[in-house]
């Protein structure tokens, strides 16, 4: 009878464990001038998310990563993402390659792809295991979220005595 609620209960168990879940942490220099920068970290209910088990390839469900208020600050300023534990999810992917997205808030609160300062979209921005992190420039005076809108993945194993299977993030504000 036991031996029966094991092995209907470990199947969930399991997949509980080996679901990847995004991390994301957030910093901005307010000390450098930047007083104008708020920086909130998007709640886990709308963060990217997919499942990974070994030898699969798979896609990332989009998410939001970092909500940014700057509209107290005129000035231009630079983001850095980073991708902090590259290390750990090598042991569990070979590859890992996720497209960064930037969006700006428009009336009525919604959201639309930010633009460079002349209009222009805003070049595709891809983070992955090898680069580690990705900067970009903000124009002031808006509200921006960055997000992960897709991304790809080739787990090799879930082997996560190694390491995570969560890629973590860090965003900062200079």
């Amino acid at each position: 009878m036991r031996n029966k609620w094991i092995k209907r209960l470990f199947p969930l168990f399991a997949l509980l464990l080996l679901a990847p879940w995004p991390i994301a942490y957030a910093y901005d220099d307010a000390t450098a001038g930047q007083d104008g920068v708020r920086i909130e970290v998007a709640e886990a209910s709308v963060a990217p998310t997919w499942t990974a088990f070994g030898k699969a390839i798979g896609g990332a469900t989009p998410g939001d990563l970092f909500y940014i208020d700057v509209t107290d600050n005129p000035a231009d300023v630079v983001a850095t993402l980073y991708l902090t534990n590259a290390q750990e999810l090598i042991g569990c992917y070979r590859n890992l390659i996720l497209k960064v997205g930037i969006y700006t808030e428009i009336a009525g609160g919604d959201w639309e792809k930010a633009s460079t300062g002349n209009g222009e979209p805003t070049s595709e921005i891809f983070i992955t295991m090898r680069n580690g992190q990705v900067s970009f420039t903000l124009s002031g005076l808006a509200k921006y979220k960055i997000t992960i809108d897709s991304g790809s993945f080739y787990c090799t194993t879930t082997n996560t005595d190694k390491g995570s299977l969560s890629p973590q993030f860090y965003l900062e504000v200079d």
